[in-house]
C-alpha cells in the first residue's frame, strides 16, 4: 500500500466515522419529550459531535495531504468545490451553529421542571435548519467525491 493509497483509506474511514454521526445529531435530540429526556439527549449529542469532529478534522488533513501529494487535483471542479464548501460547513460551526446552541444549552441547564419551554421549540427550529443545511453540504460534498462530474 503507498502512502497515498493510505491517506484515501483513512479518508474514507474518517467519513463514515466522523459524518455518519453527525447525519444524526438533529434526530437524536428530537426525540426527547421532556426536559430530562431532552438533557440526556444532548448528552448523547455531544459525545457523538467528539466523533464527527475528529472525523472533520482527519478529512480535511486527509483531503489537503492528497491534494498535495497529487497537485492535479487542485485542478478539478469537483475537489475545489469540495474543499471550498467544506470550509463553509466546517465556519458554519463557530459562527451559525455555536451562537444557535449556545441559549438552548443554557435553557438545559437552568430551567426547571420537567415541561419544555415553547422558547426551547423556537430556538432549535432555528438550530436544527441550520444543522440541516450543513447537512446538504456534506450530501453534496460525498456527491462530488463519488462521482467526481468536473
Amino acid at each position: 500500500m503507498t502512502f497515498y493509497q493510505v491517506l484515501v483509506f483513512i479518508h474514507i474511514f474518517s467519513a463514515i466515522l466522523g459524518m455518519g454521526p453527525g447525519f444524526i445529531l438533529t434526530v437524536v435530540v428530537k426525540s426527547g419529550k421532556t426536559m430530562t429526556e431532552l438533557r440526556h439527549s444532548y448528552a448523547i449529542r455531544h459525545k457523538l459531535h467528539i466523533f464527527v469532529m475528529i472525523g472533520g478534522i482527519l478529512l480535511l488533513i486527509t483531503g489537503l495531504l492528497m491534494g498535495a501529494l497529487n497537485t492535479s487535483l487542485f485542478h478539478m471542479g469537483w475537489y475545489v468545490v469540495s474543499l471550498l464548501l467544506f470550509l463553509v460547513a466546517l465556519a458554519m460551526g463557530p459562527l451559525v451553529l455555536s451562537p444557535r446552541s449556545k441559549p438552548i444549552k443554557a435553557m438545559l441547564e437552568s430551567h426547571k421542571g420537567d415541561e419544555i419551554p415553547e422558547e426551547y421549540t423556537r430556538l432549535s427550529k432555528k438550530l436544527f435548519l441550520y444543522e440541516n443545511i450543513e447537512n446538504g453540504i456534506f450530501l453534496i460534498i460525498i456527491a462530488l467525491m463519488i462521482t467526481k462530474p468536473f
